[in-house]
């Protein structure tokens, strides 16, 4: 399992990490997986078995129900791994003042996520979205003093704005605050909008980045057949995660079909491999219900698409770009060509 920097930190983490998404039955993606201490103790097993030692989670997964099953699956083990988790946005039966980014929420989350993982530190604390109702400065000098109290080694980002987490990192550096490391993303072959500016941004400030939905879904898998509907339980039955053009969608997973079927690998082996090797990805973040699918995902190390093979998928998944990117084209192209005809 290779390792890579998060961000322009010194700390190391596995290329692929794991999502706990699954773990848990109550609400707030509580219908993602359903999975109990014993299945969800012998999926981490089985990362860490891999050389995963990254492992994601969030408060409002399964309600608190996913921090507290990693907890314990990780139990006796907590000093080999980055463990990470969220907060945001409210708990059942949660409060006016238990949500957001405000001082009062963050430092109770902490202390909730504490307990609920059973550890004295978070690896990596990350919120899990914007909160216009609360200034910056506010939540980025709470964070600060999570840092400085010894209960938070990093701080990231979730779900932001390329104009958010520009604005954020530029407040942490001009009142010496500690910036967020990472900003983790929706990103995958069928969601490249990350490419217009998240990425170029991140990628200028030194910020890693981590990719939730590598598999947009599970469309990606190659499983579902065009005019069917998404599997019960998975992301995409609830419409939220659903690409809005099926047609073309479907034309990018055939591609995806036909480049695995070539390399003798799956879908969505193909699918993960080429979200590794995008510029600026630090790591993507697998989900899974079973040790079967898991070890599929895993199994992408050590190898990498053809450049003829990325060239195919980076062709059909394209978009047109919205303006004023492709107005920027012209800038670009116009300045590769100078360059071309200097050398």
């Amino acid at each position: 399992m290779n390792m890579r920097f998060l961000g322009r930190t010194g700390l190391q983490v596995s290329e692929l990490s794991f999502g706990a998404m699954t773990f848990g039955t109550g609400g707030g993606y509580g219908h993602m997986g359903g999975l109990d201490a014993d299945g969800a103790r012998a999926l981490v097993e089985q990362c860490l078995d891999s050389g995963v030692n990254f492992f994601d989670t969030s408060d409002v997964y399964a309600a608190g129900e996913s921090e507290r099953i990693l907890g314990a699956a990780v139990r006796g083990r907590r000093d080999e791994i980055v463990l990470a988790t969220k907060a945001r946005w409210p708990l059942e039966g949660a409060g006016p003042n238990d949500q957001g980014l405000s001082r009062h929420h963050l430092i109770r989350a902490v202390e909730a996520s504490l307990r609920r993982l059973d550890t004295d530190h978070l690896d990596l604390y990350q919120i899990h979205g914007w909160d216009g109702r609360t200034p910056w400065e506010e939540t980025l000098r709470a964070l600060d003093d999570l840092v400085r109290a010894g209960k938070v080694r990093y701080l990231g980002a979730s779900n932001l704005a390329a104009w958010q987490l520009t604005r954020a990192v530029g407040l942490s550096e001009q009142h010496f605050l500690e910036r967020f490391a990472v900003h983790q993303i929706q990103y995958n072959l069928l969601n490249r909008e990350a490419e217009w500016e998240l990425i170029p941004m991140a990628r200028n400030l030194g910020v890693g980045i981590t990719c939730w939905s590598p598999l947009a879904g599970g469309l990606l898998s190659g499983h579902q057949q065009p005019g069917t509907t998404p599997p019960p339980g998975s992301r995409r039955s609830t419409g939220y995660f659903e690409p809005q053009d099926m047609q073309w969608a479907f034309k990018v997973v055939d591609a995806v079909r036909k480049v695995a079927a070539d390399r003798g690998a799956t879908p969505a082996q193909v699918a993960i491999r080429w979200l590794l090797d995008q510029p600026g990805v630090t790591s993507v973040i697998l989900g899974a219900r079973n040790s079967r699918q898991l070890a599929e995902n895993l199994d992408v190390t050590g190898w990498s698409l053809s450049d003829q093979e990325r060239a195919r998928l980076d062709l059909v998944s394209h978009r047109p770009l919205p303006y004023p990117y492709w107005h920027q084209a012209f800038t670009d192209a116009d300045r590769a060509g100078s360059a071309d005809s200097e050398d």
